[in-house]
């Protein structure tokens, strides 16, 4: 499985380790030509609007909408779910618009209040090590959202179809397994495909 990284900004080359641990290939994506070779595509974290303006910038807005569109499977982190957001709270212009779910930025307050955790993720045995950095929250989901994880009652994580979304920074710890779940999420995409 060749699993991209958007590389406009962020933690690429993490990202690309852990999709290594987990069993695909990953590559760093810096132009829209490479998507065709994709079997799905990460989101990292970053800033939200400096991703979105350089998105719109090098054509990705319009190309991630139709790989999303094609069955493909998509994953944001942190930034990148805000990316993938129909709402952002505050904010008139949303970027990909393809998840249902309205989002809110730096939820958590400023860099002093990153933390570390241990997350329950619905499809996944034992719990997850979750780093917070200024991390966004998904303050409502519309009725074909899925919410895979909850941190004090407000949702962090959450799948619809073959969109997924983190609030946190998996690639930031030794755990693999929020990658191993994306991983399984493009298999799935990839049989059902073949079946078409």
């Amino acid at each position: 499985m060749k699993i991209g990284v958007l590389a406009l900004q962020g933690a690429v080359a993490e990202h690309i380790n852990m999709i290594g641990k987990a069993g695909g290939e990953g590559v760093a994506v810096k132009k829209t030509e490479q998507l065709a070779e994709l079997d799905g595509i990460i989101i990292p974290g970053g800033e939200s609007t400096t991703i979105g303006k350089l998105m719109r910038e090098y054509g990705f807005i319009d190309e991630i909408r139709l790989f999303a569109k094609q069955g493909k499977p998509v994953f944001g982190t942190c930034a990148g779910l805000i990316i993938l957001a129909d709402d952002i709270v505050g904010e008139e212009q949303a970027h990909l618009k393809l998840m249902n779910m309205k989002v809110q930025r730096n939820a958590f307050g400023r860099q002093r209040e990153s933390f570390e955790t241990e997350l329950a993720i619905k499809g996944i045995d034992e719990r997850v090590r979750a780093v917070f950095i200024r991390a966004p929250l998904i303050k409502e989901v519309g009725p074909d959202v899925d919410v895979l994880s909850t941190h004090n009652g407000e949702i962090v994580a959450a799948r619809q179809g073959n969109l997924l979304a983190a609030s946190f920074h998996p690639e930031l710890t030794d755990d693999y397994r929020m990658h191993e779940y994306f991983l399984d999420m493009v298999k799935q995409a990839h049989s059902s495909s073949v079946q078409r």
